[in-house]
């Protein structure tokens, strides 16, 4: 027997591909089965995860197009509401706008450290007037693009090949179940079986 470099038999890398008499078409079934899975599991990675991040570039930009800012002004000084695991810190005060038809209006919303009453700031306004989070920028817009994309796709390539392995679990269970049946009517025919 010829060995190749890494030790195996040669030959025995497409052997479910290769003529034998031996070879069932089961197995023959199952090397298309997985090809056709790993193609598909690719196809479906590089698809998804490209939507995706379209998707979210797209979503993005949309909230960056409907919001506007407004100068407002601080009514009282900056309070730190919430340490994070960085080491940051936000900080929150109430502050006063006018609104696009000249009524006066409040609301909380994020400033800096630093900020005390009577100091102006920028705050975020949506649609209808209602005060929001600032959007993301574009290069955080395609970096969170990126991120969901790299997962979605993970997460289709792995589900198309799961199912594939699925598959050729069922064939193999069958063939096994073949062989049996085979045996239970060949094996009594080689005479005594030894205990």
């Amino acid at each position: 027997m010829t060995l190749s470099r890494r030790g195996n038999p040669a030959g025995v890398r497409w052997w479910r591909l290769r003529p034998n008499p031996l070879r069932r078409r089961s197995y023959l079934v199952e090397a298309w089965l997985l090809l056709a899975a790993w193609v598909l599991a690719v196809v479906a990675a590089v698809g998804v995860g490209a939507w995706t991040a379209l998707a979210v570039e797209r979503h993005v930009d949309a909230l960056r197009a409907e919001r506007h800012p407004v100068p407002a002004v601080l009514v009282e000084d900056a309070v730190r509401t919430v340490g994070t695991s960085d080491g940051s810190d936000n900080y929150r005060a109430t502050v006063r706008w006018t609104a696009a038809d000249g009524t006066k209006r409040t609301g909380l919303a994020h400033v800096d450290s630093d900020s005390k009453a009577g100091a102006t700031t920028h705050v975020w306004l949506d649609a209808q007037g209602r005060l929001v989070p600032t959007p993301a920028g574009p290069a955080q817009a395609r970096l969170e693009g990126v991120v969901l994309a790299v997962w979605t796709a993970v997460s289709a390539g792995g589900a198309v090949l799961l199912v594939g392995r699925g598959m050729s679990w069922r064939l193999e269970r069958r063939r096994l179940d073949q062989w049996d049946a085979e045996w239970a009517r060949v094996g009594p025919q080689w005479g005594h079986k030894t205990g």
